[in-house]
């Protein structure tokens, strides 16, 4: 029989040994939610490399246009354990915020990850997407404490213009996204400036860039810290995306894609001034880019593309008071044709039908809230005809169907935006529209089919 002494120290060991157990709430590895301490209504997600936090670590902030954090924590969590980032996306940052808005979200955000986590103070980084990607570049505009800002399918906040700032800007954008031009001036212009900056362009529209694409953006801020003696050079590191960079200038050069080889060789010599002389490669294959006459059609070809969307642009907006939609089924299904093409004028009708799309929920969006139903309806339905896969356009059409008391309709768009990738659970509850119908909505049905982080 155990004496009564020993069975304290028994009890008090097995205490001990379940606290051990007690699962730490910001476990590396995994994607969790976060409250902010100072205001519950703001949250985040947090991603930790498993190689925890025990030493103060480099931050990207994340911006999804829809509010969805996890989003960008989901696609570059592998990104974040090879070059040992925390990742931390808002919950709350989302298109439709006025600035004061972001700066308010922006200092809960910040206050609260810099109390809870060890963060080196000298890689503090924005990072966003569409309207995520002006709030990443707004944000680094007003707090000189962020070192670099990666802006996915979107610029400089309205209104700004390319300047000499203190913190590089890599610019992403897809061919098919219809700010790939934006994006290109703003590299142009900062190409007149001492702020240092790259573009990278991809094979797709207008989306938070594929995981292979924002490596090399991650990467490009690894070697602006190196270049700025944040961390150690690490040569053989240098060496490896040397070689990568190569690869693509010869792979391009072989098959006869001479402007992505050039735009390549740009792109390289951003990355690698300074830390090594192999720049000097890619300046001579730049060199003869530029005097061979293939590179030169080439370029004359894509200027007049530029050219034709413009026109394009301009009479497609001259049909926005069209009543009639036989003009655009017509003109749609012509894009969505022309857009399959793997070609230059494929992705131009790819930005063109993303065009619209932004145009025809910047339309719907105020007739909506100017309660002009009827106007509303038609630009939601060639909303939902531009652009079937954009969960937005279906949540309008829900509207318009609950304004008309259609509760089966309301809950059929609803569905659909959720499977289009539609989130927002504080919207959807708040949302007027949606109480007090005849039947009333089966939130619960709605709610289940969304995925949680």
């Amino acid at each position: 029989m155990l004496k009564p002494g020993l069975i304290s120290l028994l009890l008090i060991a097995y205490a001990s040994l379940y606290a051990n157990k007690t699962p730490d709430p910001f476990q590396p590895g995994k994607i969790i939610t976060v409250t902010c301490r100072a205001d519950a209504a703001q949250s985040y997600a947090l991603y930790i490399p498993l190689k925890g936090n025990k030493e103060a670590l480099p931050v990207i902030y994340c911006f999804d246009p829809h509010g969805d954090g996890a989003l960008p924590l989901k696609k570059y969590r592998a990104l974040a354990e090879t070059y040992g980032f925390l990742l931390a996306g808002s919950n709350n940052s989302k298109n439709g915020n006025d600035w004061p808005t972001t700066e308010n979200i922006w200092r809960n955000l910040s206050e609260d990850t810099r109390g809870r986590l060890k963060i080196n103070g000298s890689r503090v980084y924005t990072c966003g997407f569409s309207g995520g990607a002006k709030v990443a570049s707004y944000i680094a505009l007003q707090h000189p404490g962020i070192a670099g800002v990666i802006a996915g399918g979107a610029g400089l906040p309205d209104g700004t213009t390319a300047g000499n700032f203190n913190f590089s800007f890599t610019a992403i954008g897809g061919e098919g996204d219809m700010n790939l031009t934006d994006l290109v001036a703003i590299d142009a212009g900062l190409d007149r400036t001492r702020t240092r900056h790259r573009i990278i362009i991809f094979d797709g529209k207008h989306e938070w860039a594929p995981e292979s694409t924002m490596n090399i953006a991650f990467m490009g801020l690894q070697l602006d810290a190196i270049r700025g003696g944040l961390v150690p050079k690490d040569n053989a590191f240098i060496d490896r995306s040397v070689a990568k960079s190569k690869a693509r200038v010869d792979m391009h050069t072989k098959t006869g894609a001479l402007l992505k080889a050039g735009q390549e060789c740009r792109l390289a010599l951003s990355l690698f001034d300074g830390l090594t002389t192999e720049t000097g490669w890619f300046q001579q294959k730049a060199a003869a880019l530029d005097s061979n006459p293939q590179y030169q059609q080439q370029r004359q070809a894509q200027q007049a593309l530029l050219e034709k969307e413009q026109i394009s642009k301009s009479l497609l907006m001259q049909h926005f008071e069209d009543s009639d939609n036989s003009y655009w089924t017509t003109a749609i299904s012509k894009l969505k044709t022309n857009a399959a093409a793997k070609t230059a004028e494929g992705a131009m009708n790819q930005r063109l039908l993303a065009y619209l799309s932004l145009a025809f929920y910047s339309l719907s969006n105020h007739l909506i809230n100017s309660n002009e139903n009827d106007a509303a309806r038609h630009f939601v339905e060639l909303y939902k005809m531009a652009d079937p896969a954009n969960s937005e356009a279906w949540y309008f059409s829900a509207i318009l169907h609950a304004r008309a008391h259609d509760t089966q309709a309301t809950e059929s768009d609803l569905l659909k935006a959720v499977e289009n990738g539609f989130r927002d659970k504080p919207r959807l509850l708040k949302q007027p529209e949606f109480k007090n119908q005849s039947k009333p909505i089966d939130f619960y049905k709605i709610e289940s089919r969304m995925q949680t982080p």
